[in-house]
């Protein structure tokens, strides 16, 4: 099925979509991304990032990044995920991208069902949408930039680290990736607070 994206949720506002890519790997930071697009934006390919194939998300982010009226992507380290947690973290990604963009938007559409108020923002200003990035085309453009610069960023650190094989996996808990943890150990990349039960100590 082809994507059907509403370019808006109310017309006339500047309105941004905003969506992180890495919520679930072991290792490396999550990224997030704000994208305000022209309410004429239309593109075969933009869907949610994660329906798309890899070929499809590097070809359309220039084009994003051309076209866009603004757009901003934030990465939050490891630490910041280990001190703040996953979910905050990746809130804190996407108002870090929010407020980078110039012009500034009047309203936010935020991928998922969590968020909360900051800098000029208030409860009003924004709305969270579930599978926002399947929804709204501005959402879906902030989904691809999020992922793109991520994998981008893993694939430059399994030069330095490739026994994890993170040009493959980018920090999910694959196999490969659980089995080079056992035998070499974490690395500063690495987030401390996720625990894999594969690598718990077996009680036997």
């Amino acid at each position: 099925m082809k994507p059907n994206l509403k370019a808006y949720c109310e017309a006339g506002r500047l309105e941004a979509g905003c969506d992180e890519a890495g919520r679930g790997p072991l290792a490396g930071p999550v990224y997030a991304a704000a994208v305000i697009l022209p309410p004429d934006f239309h593109h075969p390919l933009l869907n949610d990032s994660k329906q798309m194939s890899e070929k499809a998300r590097e070809t359309l982010r220039p084009i994003i990044e051309a076209e866009a009226i603004a757009w901003a992507v934030e990465a939050v380290s490891a630490r910041e995920i280990d001190t703040l947690n996953i979910l905050w973290a990746s809130v804190t990604g996407m108002q870090r991208a929010v407020l980078r963009l110039n012009p500034r938007p009047d309203f936010l559409l935020i991928d998922g069902n969590r968020f909360r108020p900051f800098g000029p923002y208030g409860c009003k200003d924004f709305q969270t949408v579930v599978h926002g990035d399947a929804t709204y085309a501005s959402i879906a453009a902030a989904s691809v930039l999020a992922k793109t610069y991520r994998d981008e960023f893993m694939r430059s650190l399994a030069a330095e680290y490739p026994w994890y094989g993170w040009d493959r996996n980018m920090g999910y808990p694959t196999s490969e990736h659980i089995e080079a943890i056992r035998r070499y150990g974490y690395t500063p990349w690495h987030r401390k607070s996720f625990h894999v039960k594969e690598l718990e100590p077996s009680l036997f």
